[in-house]
């Protein structure tokens, strides 16, 4: 295979001339080997390092770095994430809407699964309007001009805890042998989202000069 011992022993063989060795050289090969060896490390190396210049391919401690030369403390590493759940969360924040409504709505999405719900009392499809959508108790909110640029943010916390399609110890929808019970381990978790992790969301999305009245339910 390319780039193993066997390839690289090879290779330097294949630049000695031949008639300074018979065909069959056991000291030769093992003094070889041990330079080929060498090389194959070498190679490897290179070959890590050329991935983690880009974030499609980058891992590890590299993908953190990455994050942090971008986004500085904003998008951390959840506790025990891998890598490819938080390149995906990197990727969506470097091209992330921003400064718009439709901006947080999909910066809670990303985050907790479940869509916010937004009002701006100054913008009559929120409150209703005549010929509009109106209804006490049904539809619309009361406006007010009185709060420019200002908005209400109900969020909402993730839905459920655990692993997905794993059942809970003692659930009777798993069973040893069958159904969904299995070992877990702490890479099929993506780590707890906090309260401060919704409003931090929210913040980097807003625009300057604006207010974002929040509060989050279950």
């Amino acid at each position: 295979m390319t780039s193993d011992t066997n390839d690289m022993l090879r290779r330097l063989k294949a630049a000695l001339p031949r008639r300074w060795f018979a065909d069959n050289t056991p000291l030769l090969d093992g003094l070889l080997t041990g330079l080929a060896s060498t090389w194959v490390w070498l190679y490897q190396a290179l070959a890590y390092t050329k991935r983690q210049t880009r974030l499609g391919t980058a891992t590890d401690q590299f993908l953190d770095l990455i994050s942090d030369d971008f986004l500085g403390t904003a998008l951390p590493r959840r506790t025990a994430e891998p890598d490819a759940a938080f390149r995906t969360r990197i990727s969506r924040e470097l091209l992330r809407e921003r400064n718009t409504r439709s901006a947080i709505a999909s910066a809670l999405g990303d985050l907790t699964g479940r869509a916010p719900t937004i009002f701006e009392p100054a913008r009559p499809t929120d409150t209703g309007c005549y010929n509009g959508p109106l209804g006490y108790g049904v539809a619309g909110g009361w406006g007010s001009l009185l709060l420019p640029f200002q908005c209400f943010v109900t969020a909402y916390r993730p839905s459920g805890s655990g692993i997905a399609y794993v059942a809970g110890y003692g659930q009777p929808t798993g069973s040893y042998g069958g159904g969904a019970l299995q070992y877990a381990s702490l890479s099929m978790l993506t780590g707890e989202i906090v309260d401060a992790d919704i409003t931090n969301a929210i913040a980097h999305v807003m625009p300057v000069s604006t207010i974002a009245w929040t509060r989050i339910l279950n």
